[in-house]
């Protein structure tokens, strides 16, 4: 299986509203990639451009070099669940398969399959107005299965999940992986798929903010404690010489410069400093900083 999903330049506008400005990122087979920003940041869109359900402004988003409309059988190539709520609620789970089986020339044998895999089996012929939201995104899962794609892509799949589904989710995310398929998911959680994700793209206001392996992300979360009697003097200084502040009670938190290059543009700045020290902050926290100041947007 070698189905990359690549996401070259694309910008996406709605009218006076820029969703989208400039996105690049990729995907690829047998890892799984993370697309996080909070809500409105632009994943959906992102995805939905993916998929070919939008237009895309300028750019492109290529499925193994092709766009969605142009695969010979798209189901087989790669399967897509981007909402919980889009299933007829008079419908059992197992018809609404078995029409999308028909609708793509699918064996509808994969239906039971799918169904077993998901761990809705049991619940298949009841009507799907009935499914609690874990269950509808268990069954969103089946219907991106059902084709045996070579690459998946799935929006906020976790959410909905009681503990022991979100532990099922990330078993069989990683399985499926492993198997070299190429896995998307976007979240606007980093806690919840930070176990289950191998690279990480995040992404504010429409632009990417950060695109690279999660051991990378994680690097960041060591940060430095440092203070002055001039707070605001030396949060100055720090951002000239490119490091990231936030300024509160306790003194300055800075990411992206160490401790020795900390003292010597204090140093060079005439800045007496009252503490200096490392510390280490959350993963989550990182994550906030780089999304800080986002608004949901359309």
């Amino acid at each position: 299986m070698t189905t990359p999903l690549v996401i070259d330049s694309l910008t996406k506008v709605y009218g006076e509203v820029t969703a989208l400005r400039d996105v690049s990122f990729s995907a690829v087979p047998g890892r799984v990639t993370g697309f996080l920003g909070p809500n409105g940041a632009g994943k959906t869109s992102t995805l939905r451009i993916l998929l070919g359900l939008n237009r895309a402004t300028a750019g492109s988003a290529l499925i193994d070099g092709r766009r969605y409309r142009d695969l010979d059988s798209p189901a087989h190539r790669v399967g897509g669940s981007l909402s919980a709520d889009v299933f007829h609620p008079g419908r059992s789970g197992r018809a609404h398969l078995l029409a999308l089986a028909l609708a793509a020339g699918i064996d509808r044998v994969r239906v039971d399959h799918v169904l077993e895999q998901v761990g809705l089996s049991a619940a298949a012929r009841r009507p799907v107005g009935g499914y609690s939201l874990g269950m509808s995104q268990r069954l969103g899962l089946a219907s991106a299965l059902l084709g045996d794609p070579d690459a998946l892509v799935l929006d906020e799949p976790i959410n909905g999940l009681d503990p022991d589904g979100i532990r099922w989710m990330r078993a069989l995310l990683r399985s499926l992986a492993n198997e070299g398929r190429t896995v998307l998911l976007s979240s606007h959680v980093l806690s919840e798929v930070q176990q289950t994700v191998d690279d990480v793209v995040v992404i504010r206001h429409g632009r990417i903010v950060f695109d690279g392996p999660l051991t990378a992300l994680e690097a960041g979360t060591a940060r430095v404690r440092v203070d002055a009697a001039d707070r605001a003097a030396l949060a100055a200084a720090l951002q000239r010489a490119g490091g990231q502040v936030d300024v509160g009670e306790k003194g300055v938190a800075v990411l992206g410069l160490d401790v020795v290059r900390i003292g010597e543009v204090a140093r060079d700045a005439g800045i007496a400093l009252t503490h200096l020290s490392d510390e280490t902050d959350g993963l989550e926290s990182v994550f906030l900083a780089l999304t800080a100041d986002d608004e949901a947007a359309a």
